[in-house]
């Protein structure tokens, strides 16, 4: 039941990520300057954590 669990939040995390990923950092992006590299840098920790849980 741990796993599955597991399983599911991941799933939701991978969700939410790819959510941001297509709002809000293509969106800086897009725009450019301080507030893309900062939503880079956003997405890149959100990747970081999802990798090390």
């Amino acid at each position: 039941q741990i796993a599955a669990s597991t399983s599911a939040l991941k799933s939701v995390a991978l969700t939410l990520l790819d959510d941001h990923m297509n709002h809000c950092v293509r969106e800086a992006a897009e725009k450019g300057g301080e507030e893309a590299d900062e939503k880079m840098e956003e997405a890149s920790e959100a990747i970081a954590r999802l990798v090390r849980s």
